[in-house]
């Protein structure tokens, strides 16, 4: 149990009081640690970074209940805003890194936000230039003072990033300069006007209909998730986290960062996944545990270079995000020396773990199950056609309720009650097992959204897209086994009567308004989908055709837990 909780049971705290507590009961421990950058915060001087920049916005006009969308990979900012938004009220947008305009622009104004935090881009997304195309004013307009058709919510523009700060942005340091001009009183009343109840964190998921969802998170919600998370892996103020997975993420920003915090553990992150960076840091700083989707390990442990590092400090952390083949979940066993590695179930909508293994675990459950029911989840398996709850050994619809359950989705009623009951249970989509024990294994799932390489992908989404090309008459994306990165995408393309076009052209026209996760792998034109004598089109026929066409029977045939 954490050294930093006074009531077990449940953190009443919201997440920037919890912050100034860990500053006075752990002040020189370490906090935020990045070797590429030379930074090494203490908890003290962590929250009083935070601080400065709740301040800063504060000073900006930013307030209680305010959207503040941020675009960047695991930048110190992000971090730094998390927290500092949390502090006056806000309500942290998060964005994921491989957004291009296409989604950017629908996320940007589903969310109303009124600031956004951005660096220059990532691999092939081009932030800054997508930003002005979607305001092309701008570059002639005062930093704050932003009036944009296409996003008319959007005031604040601020750029993190290490360049020349862009016409019309605010920079970093300008945030911060602001904050100095704000007496700390200012930010103490905004503090103590936050409810542990209130929206904190919205981030975006696929859900059960095409197009992405905000999912409204609370302090309550990912604090004490955070906290049952640290807990599984006995995290403690010793205990230091190397953090490769992304913060846009849940995985990042409460299996990770509020794990840590939580606990008063150092966060020691990695801007975005290298596999020698993630194994330089691991050594470098001694890090006792590191997160990541079953791909992130994979590229480590076949890196040419892996055994010239020591991951002899290394001990527990998580592997989640898509399902763990169980031969990689022993090789970190017994070659990163992650004897006490865990395995975590869950989804955003539930802030995300509903179930996980815990280091107590024997091998044989640390490797073939999710673990148990967290504390203070109930979780159950039920008919996906009834409802009806179904007993141990029988395949069913993973069910949860409990504290963690999100408040619902933003400006989206009718979708929120399709996936929460009214007697309050979160309806997962995902088939599950569960033992006599308690113990529950992934199966598949009802839906059929893609998970690839630890990122969630709705098929519609990319459909919707592929219909607007002028030579698509008809289109059914699916998710194809992979060994590497769990699924891969694929495309079933019908054509236009007349019509003409290439497997690379498809490609192409995904990769210019989508980002790169979602663009397709393997493409194929055919004259029909196969289909049920309802009309219904029988997704499992398209996949099970992509694995005899392309000789994926080996990638299918990999067990998973």
């Amino acid at each position: 149990m954490s050294d930093f909780i006074a009531n077990p049971e449940y953190i009443n705290s919201t997440l920037g009081d919890f912050l100034d507590e860990c500053a006075r009961k752990n002040p020189h421990g370490d906090a935020l640690v990045y070797v590429d950058r030379h930074i090494r915060y203490s908890y003290k001087q962590f929250n009083e970074v935070c601080r400065r920049a709740a301040k800063g916005f504060l000073k900006m006009g930013i307030k209680k209940g305010d959207h503040v969308a941020i675009w960047a990979t695991n930048y110190p900012q992000w971090v730094i805003t998390m927290f500092a938004t949390a502090k006056i009220g806000a309500v942290l947008v998060t964005v994921n890194t491989s957004y291009k305009i296409f989604e950017a622009e629908y996320l940007l104004k589903q969310s109303d936000a009124n600031t956004l935090l951005l660096i220059d881009g990532f691999k092939d997304s081009d932030y800054i230039a997508i930003i002005n195309k979607l305001c092309p004013d701008l570059k002639d307009t005062k930093p704050g003072e932003l009036v944009c058709e296409k996003l008319p919510y959007l005031k604040n523009i601020i750029y993190i990033d290490d360049g020349k700060t862009p016409d019309g942005m605010f920079g970093w340091d300008d945030v911060l300069k602001m904050g100095d001009e704000v007496p700390d009183e200012q930010l103490t009343a905004a503090q103590r006007a936050c409810d542990v109840h209130d929206i904190v964190n919205m981030q975006y998921t696929s859900g059960t209909t095409g197009f992405p969802k905000g999912v409204m998170l609370t302090h309550y919600n990912i604090i004490n998730n955070g906290y049952y998370i640290g807990e599984h892996m006995r995290f403690t103020k010793d205990d230091r986290l190397c953090i490769p997975v992304p913060f846009f993420h849940c995985f990042g920003c409460v299996l990770a960062i509020l794990a840590c915090v939580t606990h008063c553990s150092a966060m020691v992150p990695v801007e975005a996944y290298n596999a020698v960076r993630v194994m330089e840091t691991i050594q470098a700083e001694k890090c006792t545990a590191v997160h990541g989707v079953p791909t992130m390990f994979i590229f480590m442990l076949e890196h040419p270079d892996f055994g010239k590092y020591d991951f002899s400090s290394l001990r527990t952390g998580i592997m989640a995000g898509s399902p763990c083949p169980i031969e990689t979940m022993k090789a970190t066993m017994s070659k990163m020396n992650m004897s006490q590695i865990t395995i975590s179930y869950g989804l955003t909508e539930a802030s995300p773990v509903c179930t996980m293994t815990s280091v107590e675990d024997s091998i044989e459950r640390r490797v073939s199950t999710v673990g148990t029911n967290m504390h203070g989840i109930e979780c159950k398996i039920v008919d996906p056609e009834t409802g009806a709850q179904l007993p141990p050994g029988t395949k069913g619809e993973f069910c949860a309720r409990g504290y963690n359950i999100m408040r619902g989705y933003y400006k989206m009623e009718e979708a929120t009650k399709a996936v929460i009951d009214e007697d309050g249970w979160l309806h997962s989509g995902d088939l599950a097992t569960m033992d006599e024990q308690g113990y529950f294994k992934i199966e598949g799932r009802v839906k059929d959204m893609i998970i690839r390489g630890g990122e969630n992908i709705y098929p519609r989404e990319i459909e919707e897209l592929l219909y607007i090309h002028p030579a698509v008459s008809d289109v059914q994306v699916v998710g194809v086994p992979s060994k590497q990165l769990g699924e891969e995408v694929m495309a079933y393309i019908i054509l236009k009567e007349g019509a003409a076009a290439t497997e690379e052209e498809i490609k192409q026209f995904v990769t210019e308004n989508m980002a790169r996760h979602k663009v397709p792998k393997y493409v194929a034109f055919v004259k029909e989908f196969p289909m049920t004598a309802s009309g219904k089109i029988q997704k499992f026929k398209l996949r099970d055709m992509a694995v005899e066409m392309y000789g994926l029977q080996e990638d299918a045939a990999i067990e998973t837990a």
